[in-house]
């Protein structure tokens, strides 16, 4: 008890040291700072999402190319968390940009973030409506109705955040610990099904499928790079528990070990999961033909019964990576706008006295999910998820470049977490990775959309960058939690 008043307090001393009064209330023990991250990246979701696309585009053999996706995501993580251990401030990426390169370049990292995030809440929702909740439901496959329930669970998660920092925590948890549970059941079962009947086989590990024969298979943007999006669209937001830091009770230790815990566990139990799937599948067209393999695969194997509770485990996690989505975006608006670096920044930067969260924070990602459910047509929205992968991937690479430049003048904080002569073989890496990545993302052809999209939310931002370098110079070249000093 002694000891965790010392962490609180060591903690809180940090908030001030950086400028800022410690407003949010510090209630996320380490394995809610784990959740955090990992209900954000949710295999579950992830395979369950894009292993019909593995399938239709190399084959199973694209499986394979999860573990290389594991392990390049890993080396984000670590460079990642070598910032979070020493900067460990709501606004993440804007904060380290901010005070170690200079305010104008962290007001784009926050921008990205933010833009990331906030399409994420709506696009994730969107998907646990369409994909999940109303199939669950039984309910027809109906566009209007799906954006109607995808504003519904934001609003609902928007709530559940303002109401408490420790029930998001708890609610993480649980989905958590329920999407490992049953993970690791599923797949524990899928191999004793297959060994008892004799349906499936390991020779699918290596099959290209429907894809047998394709043209340009090994051409760049052809079917095998695409088997890689299965990884780089699932193993993201590992970085969550970063934003979340002012509300961690030892976030030198727990938040660090969180960034590169979660991608880990993510990427292992991910891996094992899509081998017992393809292992398990009997007949590889009719589960190739479908938009869900996965649970046709279970349902061939162990029954309607199984089938059913994968769908409830997925309603679960969508909800969990749903709710840290808009805790995480909330988080970053609320770190810019204390430093009046966002629209509206007199209101944003509001918490409540009673419940220690952001309120007008967090009701924003709520707002723009409505606008872009009313706003955008059918084939647009989808392109929204491409949008925010991409964006996401430049914002780590953007992230690790920042590294390279100031690691020298990073310091070191007692019982951190510390690549030591690691850093730079990694940070090289991860940044060779980081390009690999976007090059993946932007490579097929019908990636221009996406490209164009995600370059108008950035200008979107420029116009209010622009306003701050015109009218409100002198807050764009004042270090963050200064702020307020600079007007005395």
């Amino acid at each position: 008890m002694v000891k965790a008043t010392r962490d609180l307090k060591v903690a809180d001393e940090v908030n001030e040291d950086f400028g800022y009064e410690p407003e949010l209330k510090r209630t996320l023990g380490s394995f809610q700072v784990f959740a955090v991250s990992f209900a954000f990246i949710s295999v579950a979701v992830g395979v369950f999402g894009t292993y019909d696309d593995v399938l239709k585009s190399s084959g199973p053999v694209g499986i394979w190319l999860w573990p290389i996706v594991a392990v390049g995501q890993t080396l984000i993580a670590l460079v990642i968390a070598q910032f979070a251990a020493r900067i460990p401030l709501s606004g993440s990426s804007y904060q380290w940009a901010s005070r170690l390169a200079n305010p104008k370049i962290g007001w784009l990292f926050g921008w990205l973030s933010f833009s990331y995030l906030a399409i994420g809440v709506a696009t994730v929702n969107n998907a646990l409506a369409s994909t999940a909740l109303m199939p669950l439901f039984g309910m027809p496959p109906d566009e209007d109705t799906a954006r109607v329930i995808t504003v519904v669970l934001v609003l609902i998660e928007a709530v559940l955040v303002v109401a408490s920092t420790r029930l998001v925590g708890l609610i993480t948890s649980v989905a958590v610990g329920l999407e490992l549970v049953i993970v690791v059941v599923l797949t524990v079962g899928l191999f004793i099904a297959v060994a008892v009947t004799g349906h499936g086989t390991v020779s699918n590990l290596t099959s290209r499928g429907i894809a047998e024969g394709a043209p340009n298979y090994f051409a760049i943007g052809g079917g095998l790079m695409a088997a890689m999006i299965m990884g780089i669209a699932t193993l993201v937001g590992f970085d969550a528990a970063a934003n979340m830091a002012e509300e961690a009770k030892n976030p030198f230790r727990s938040v660090p070990r969180a960034i590169v815990g979660s991608v880990v566990a993510a990427g292992v139990l991910g891996l094992v999961f899509a081998i017992a799937l393809t292992i398990a599948m009997d007949d590889i067209p009719r589960a190739s033909a479908t938009d869900s393999p996965v649970a046709m695969i279970l349902r061939d194997q162990l029954g309607a019964v199984m089938e059913r509770c994968l769908l409830v485990a997925i309603v679960f996690a969508f909800f969990g990576a749903g709710l840290v989505t808009v805790a995480t975006c909330s988080r970053m608006v609320f770190a810019m706008a204390r430093d009046e670096r966002f629209p509206a920044h007199q209101l944003m930067r509001r918490v409540s006295p009673r419940t220690r969260t952001p309120i007008p924070a967090t009701l924003l990602p709520v707002g723009v999910a409505v606008v872009l459910m009313a706003a955008l047509p059918g084939d647009a929205l989808l392109e929204m998820l491409t949008v925010g992968g991409l964006i996401g991937a430049v914002l780590y690479g953007a992230i690790i470049v920042l590294y390279l430049g100031v690691r020298k003048g990073l310091g070191h904080q007692e019982d951190a977490f510390d690549l030591g002569r690691f850093e730079m073989p990694v940070a090289i890496a991860a940044l060779a990775w980081s390009v690999v990545v976007v090059f993946v993302l932007v490579s097929p052809p019908e990636a221009l959309t996406a490209v164009l999209m995600s370059v108008g939310v950035v200008l979107a931002g420029g116009v209010y960058f622009a306003y701050l370098l015109i009218f409100k110079r002198e807050i764009m070249e004042t270090e963050p939690g200064d702020v307020d000093a600079f007007k005395h």
